[in-house]
């Protein structure tokens, strides 16, 4: 293929992909406004529902703006040869093809943080302050950042320095030993996210003894859950919204309750949350999302092995000289419709999985406070409770509050 006209494919991919997703957001946008179920009518008195459909209101046109800024800053790095320029900035440090990969995607990287940088400090300090949701300090920020930055160069730097090494030496079946290594990261990462991720962002304690650990461990006992680790985290202090969730397996499993999440509700409905965790590991779908991610990873590899070598992925993007990150960046856009669909499954998938987290909950322990709990959630992260169908189809890991209620309720 001709990479003028290649060149023009990547670009109408890239703005198709934006206007399906503006579409899609001008459709929830028109829903905002809807009068509320009459099942979960009570989530919200008319205050609240009207500071509701403000916050969603604010965030949608916040989203629109950022999104398009982004759009037009993209398309103009691809006009203005961009990447021919940063290529040229790596191989003027390195004659080295593993140093050059990595110093290109940490100059791109770096920008990129740089230029949204002010839109994340927007976000955080002014629309969720506003709302009452920030609890985040600008030292908090500023080394979640730095953090962010540090965790991407020091795991993500060596695996992307590993994945070029066995291109080099193995040739269109590097794609084998990739899948291997990223295989056994995933799984590692998996086991030890809580114990060795989570702690540079958040403290992690104990579950006190007393009667709400009591009745978790009563229900982990009643379904034969073997539960020793249940953790508290100081969500609060970035944010007043709530969560729970599971992670590891074996004898790494445990079940993390945010702080925020014990304030919000009572112990019933606390441990009707924990017994949908619960049902997830005994559904096992953590280990079902795990092989599908596997599976997923290991066929953009194949597809990635195919194409990554062909120059004229190079050429489409004005770079003479072919090279892997160079094909890399190229591959990544060609490939969105793909993965896009591969999203929809998955996201499929997952909204299947609450049904039955949810009814594995409603059997084990109860319905009631799980309902109590959701609405309690949604109400006071301000969720919005009428969405479009195409967007939840699109977007949603989770069913709506609506059809979980009717779920829960045998409707």
């Amino acid at each position: 293929m001709e990479p003028r006209l290649l060149f023009y494919i990547l670009i109408g991919i890239i703005v198709i992909n934006f206007l399906i997703d503006k579409v899609l957001d001008f459709l929830n946008a028109r829903h905002f406004d809807d009068p509320l179920p009459s099942e979960i009518a009570d989530v919200y008195d008319q205050e609240a529902y009207r500071k509701s459909q403000s916050y969603k209101k604010e965030r949608f046109k916040f989203g629109i703006f950022t999104s398009t800024l982004s759009l037009v800053a993209t398309l103009l790095f691809f006009f203005l040869d961009g990447f021919a320029y940063v290529d040229a900035l790596a191989r003027s440090i390195s004659e080295n093809s593993i140093v050059i990969a990595l110093v290109f995607f940490g100059i791109i990287a770096a920008a990129a943080s740089i230029l949204s940088l002010p839109f994340s400090y927007y976000s955080t300090f002014v629309i969720e302050e506003k709302y009452g949701f920030n609890k985040t300090t600008m030292g908090t920020f500023v080394m979640d950042k730095v953090k962010g930055m540090l965790m991407t160069a020091l795991i993500g730097g060596p695996l992307l320095a590993l994945i070029i090494w066995f291109y080099e030496f193995a040739g269109s079946n590097f794609w084998l030993y990739a899948w291997a290594v990223i295989t056994v990261f995933s799984i590692l990462l998996n086991m030890f996210y809580a114990r060795l991720i989570v702690p540079l962002f958040n403290k992690q304690t104990p579950l006190e003894t007393g009667e709400l650990r009591s009745k978790i461990e009563t229900y982990a006992g009643k379904v034969g859950f073997t539960l020793e680790k249940i953790f508290v985290i100081d969500g609060s202090k970035r944010s007043t919204k709530a969560n729970a969730y599971f992670s590891g397996f074996g004898s790494e499993k445990r079940v993390t309750l945010y702080d925020t999440l014990i304030n919000d509700l009572d112990d019933e409905e606390i441990v009707a949350v924990l017994a949908h965790e619960v049902g997830h590991y005994k559904k096992k779908h953590i280990v079902i999302n795990l092989i599908a991610s596997v599976i997923t990873t290991g066929f953009t590899l194949w597809i990635l092995s195919l194409l990554v070598g062909n120059p004229e992925l190079s050429e489409a993007l004005g770079v003479t000289q072919a090279s892997f990150h160079i094909g890399l960046i190229a591959f990544g856009i060609l490939f969105t419709p793909i993965s896009e669909l591969t999203g929809l499954l998955m996201n499929f998938l997952s909204r299947k999985f609450e049904y039955q987290a949810d009814n594995y909950a409603k059997k084990t322990y109860s319905g009631e406070p799980l309902i109590s709990a959701l609405k309690k959630l949604s109400k006071n992260s301000l969720s919005n409770l009428t969405p479009h169908p195409a967007y939840v189809f699109a977007h949603y890991s989770h069913p709506t509050l609506l059809q979980r209620f009717r779920n829960l309720k045998g409707r």
